[in-house]
């Protein structure tokens, strides 16, 4: 995978099959410890201490479709390479949260990618599903829960275009809005 974004989708979908109603995708860089912490966290079916033990070897999975989870291995690798890593926390019944580590500005750490996309994709794709996302670059955070936009569509389809429109303005708008403050901050630093 080229792009963090991807990897998050990868480890969304992975909630899904799991049977979760909420998934909630949080994405935090604090420039002052120069971390970037991704987490995943649902209340789907959860993983079994076994399950759970074998579950960064890419030759485990629990898809049927095909016989090899390169996604959490995958990112894993990602992680460690810049000097992170990757816990996963899960209990039967309760769910699961993946939690990858980046050292922010690792020459190898691949770009977060189009991470407002990737959201509405599963936002729009999943409408069962409750969506939460928290991007946040230092003391400025982008909160979305589609819970509040459910209750006052009431009833219209997340596919409707008017929704759409709005959805997406919404998102790629928050996204925006603190990729451009970690822009100014970052021209900031490179001046002192």
């Amino acid at each position: 995978m080229r792009e963090l974004a991807l990897h998050i989708l990868d480890i969304a979908e992975n909630s899904i099959s799991a049977g979760a109603s909420q998934v909630e995708i949080s994405v935090v860089r604090n420039t002052r410890e120069n971390q970037l912490v991704i987490s995943v966290r649902d209340n789907g079916n959860g993983m079994d201490e076994e399950m759970l033990a074998r579950v960064i070897n890419p030759f485990v999975t629990s898809r049927t479709t095909r016989k090899v989870g390169l996604g959490i291995p995958m990112l894993k690798q990602a992680a460690e390479a810049c000097n992170g890593g990757l816990t996963v926390d899960s209990q039967p019944g309760k769910g699961t949260e993946i939690t990858a580590t980046f050292q922010n500005n690792h020459i190898d750490r691949m770009p977060l990618g189009n991470l407002a996309d990737t959201f509405l994709s599963l936002l729009i794709g999943t409408p069962d599903v409750n969506w939460v996302l928290d991007y946040q670059a230092d003391d400025q955070v982008f909160h979305f829960d589609d819970r509040e936009v459910k209750a006052a569509i009431e009833g219209m389809p997340l596919t409707d275009y008017r929704v759409i429109e709005y959805l997406t303005a919404t998102i790629k708008d928050g996204v925006a809005g603190i990729n451009n403050i970690e822009v100014i901050q970052g021209v900031n630093n490179a001046n002192n």
